[in-house]
């Protein structure tokens, strides 16, 4: 499981989420399995620990 450390780093990787940049520079989270939109980002900069599309672990149902 994934945890912040509170030093400005996670340990570990967050599972069934991938994220991907819009063409306006934000970032957002899709949940792996439903493909449903999550959160979206409009700072500088990609979610800490969260894979970016395509990411090569891939399920049977992306």
């Amino acid at each position: 499981m994934a945890k912040n450390t509170g030093d400005g780093f996670r340990r570990g990787a967050v599972t069934g989420r991938t994220q991907f940049q819009h063409e306006n520079g934000d970032w957002q989270k899709r949940n792996e399995r439903t493909g449903e939109f999550m959160e979206r980002k409009s700072t500088d900069g990609p979610f800490k620990g969260v894979a970016k599309e395509p990411d090569g672990r891939d399920t049977e149902n992306s």
